[in-house]
C-alpha cells in the first residue's frame, strides 16, 4: 500500500483546523513539502509541546510526505522562540532532507499564505493553493498523524490544549468524540464558576457555552474565559448588531484594510471597503463585497485594528455568504505584489495578547503524558472538508479501539472514521455514532 492509500485509510485530515484529507496532498507532485508549526491563535501551545515531545515522529511525517511527492526538500517553519522545540527539532534533522525556517512571533504566522511566503519567496495566486506554487502544506500534528498511518495506525486520538481559565493549563491526548465536560475536569476544572469556551482559539474559533460538545480530528484546544470577559461579551450578542453598530459607526479609518495580513501581501483584501456594504443598497453591496472574497478571516481586523471595534471580519463572513448565494467570484486580475511596509506592520503576538485582555491567562500548557480514559465518545461522521462518512457498524455492535466504523463513500472527498475508545455502539443517527464501554 502506498503512502497515500495509508494515509486514507487511517483517516488523517488536516489537524491544524481546516480539516482537509491529507491523502490528497500525499498523492500530489510537489517541490517543497511545508511542516506548519507556527502555531500563531493566542494562549493554544499544542504544537509547540508535540515538536518538543515527540519531533522523530514529526520529522517522519515529514520525510514521508517528501518522498511520497518527490519534493525536493521538506521545511518546517517554526518561531525562533520556540528553542526548547528547536534543539530538540535539530538533533534529528541532521542527516535528513529537512530545513527549518525561522519565523518572528506574530499574527497569524500560521496562514499557509504567510508561511509559503516566508519559506519560499513565492506568493500563492489570488484564491489560489500552496499546489499552485509547487507546495504542500501540513500542520506538524498531522505530520504525527502520517507517522503513524505509516505503521497501519488510525486516527482516533486528538492533542488538545486546555488554556485560560482552568486550574492546571495543559495540553494531552484525549479520544476523538471526549466532551468538553471532560477535558476541562482533566486540567483541573475551570477556576471561575460561570465560564465559556472558544473553540480552536480566540481569533478564528468558535465561541460555546455547550460542556457536551466534542472533540473532533481538528480540535485544537478550547480556551476557558469568564463569562463576563471582554472577548464573550463581544462575541456573544445577536449577529445584527454587528452590521448595526458598524453602519452606525463606520467611519472609512481603514486601519483594517492597512494591518490585513492577506493585504500586505498583495491580495486585493479591503474590509473597510466591505463596511461600505452596510451603508448602501444591495447593488452598492455587491460592488464592495468582492473585497472580502479573499480574506482568510484570521480576524485580527476586528479584534484588533479597528479603533473603534466595530466587525469589519464577520462584515467580510456575510458578504462571502451573499456572493456565493448571488453566484458571484470575485477574480483578481493582477498579480499579488508585496506591500513595502509589510513589516513594519506585523502584529507581535504580545501586543495582541494585551489588547485581548489575556494577559492574565498567558501561561505554558505543559504536556501531561498520560492521555485522557473515558468511557463514552460522540464520534462525529464530518469531521473533515467533503462528503460525511457512512457508518458500517450497527446499534449495538461490540467494536475495538482502532476498527474503522465509518467509511467514505467511493469516489467521494472525505474521511474515514475509527472507534477511538472500545465498547458498545450505543447510538447512530445521521450526524454521529455513539459509543459506551
Amino acid at each position: 500500500m502506498v503512502l497515500s492509500e495509508k494515509i486514507f485509510a487511517a483517516g488523517v485530515v488536516g489537524a491544524g483546523g481546516a480539516g482537509f484529507p491529507t491523502h490528497i496532498k500525499a498523492a500530489s507532485q510537489v517541490e517543497f513539502v511545508l511542516g506548519n508549526g507556527a502555531e500563531c491563535e493566542p494562549l493554544i501551545h499544542k504544537d509547540y509541546e508535540l515538536m518538543l515531545h515527540y519531533p522523530a515522529l514529526v520529522l517522519r511525517g515529514l520525510e514521508l510526505l517528501v518522498e511520497s511527492t518527490k519534493a525536493k526538500k521538506g521545511i518546517l517553519g517554526i518561531k525562533e522562540k520556540n528553542s526548547a522545540a528547536i534543539e530538540v527539532i535539530q538533533k534529528e534533522i541532521s542527516t535528513k532532507p529537512i530545513e527549518l525556517t525561522l519565523l518572528g512571533d506574530f499574527y497569524p504566522a500560521g496562514d499557509e499564505y504567510e508561511l509559503v511566503y516566508a519559506a519560499t519567496k513565492r506568493l500563492i495566486p489570488p484564491a489560489g493553493l500552496p499546489l499552485d506554487v509547487n507546495c504542500v502544506v501540513s500542520n506538524v500534528e498531522s505530520l504525527y498523524n502520517i507517522a503513524q498511518a505509516a505503521n497501519d495506525i488510525p486516527v482516533t486520538e486528538k492533542l488538545v490544549c486546555i488554556a485560560g481559565a482552568v486550574k492546571k493549563p495543559s495540553t494531552f491526548f484525549a479520544p476523538v468524540g471526549t466532551s468538553f465536560r471532560e477535558l476541562i475536569k482533566y486540567a483541573g476544572g475551570a477556576a471561575v464558576s460561570d465560564f465559556a469556551i472558544y473553540i480552536g482559539g480566540v481569533m478564528m474559533g468558535k465561541l460555546s457555552f455547550d460542556l457536551d460538545d466534542v472533540v473532533t480530528k481538528t480540535t485544537a484546544g478550547l480556551i476557558i474565559l469568564p463569562a463576563d470577559h471582554y472577548l464573550v461579551k463581544r462575541k456573544n450578542q445577536p449577529k445584527e448588531n454587528f452590521s448595526r453598530i458598524g453602519k452606525s459607526a463606520c467611519d472609512q479609518c481603514s486601519y483594517c484594510t492597512e494591518f490585513c495580513p492577506r493585504y500586505l501581501l498583495g491580495y486585493d483584501v479591503q474590509p473597510h471597503k466591505v463596511m461600505r456594504s452596510l451603508q448602501f443598497t444591495k447593488t452598492g453591496a455587491e460592488v464592495w463585497n468582492k473585497m472580502a472574497d479573499l480574506c482568510c478571516a484570521c480576524g485580527l481586523c476586528t479584534l484588533y485594528a479597528c479603533p473603534e471595534d466595530l466587525f469589519p471580519k464577520e462584515a467580510c463572513d456575510n458578504a462571502k455568504v451573499e456572493m456565493r448565494m448571488q453566484g458571484i467570484k470575485y477574480k483578481q486580475t493582477t498579480s499579488p505584489k508585496v506591500h513595502p511596509i509589510k513589516e513594519g506592520r506585523r502584529v507581535p503576538l504580545k501586543q495582541l495578547v494585551q489588547k485581548l485582555q489575556l494577559k492574565q491567562f498567558e501561561a505554558g500548557t505543559p504536556f501531561n503524558k498520560k492521555s485522557l480514559a473515558t468511557s463514552s465518545v460522540k464520534i462525529f461522521l464530518r469531521q473533515h472538508v467533503g462528503e460525511k462518512a457512512f457508518p458500517i457498524v450497527f446499534k449495538g455492535d461490540e467494536v475495538k479501539k482502532n476498527q474503522i466504523i465509518a467509511k467514505v463513500p467511493d469516489g467521494k472527498l472525505g474521511a474515514n472514521v475509527h472507534a477511538s475508545i472500545s465498547g458498545r455502539i450505543t447510538e447512530i443517527n445521521a450526524d454521529f455514532i455513539k459509543i459506551d464501554e
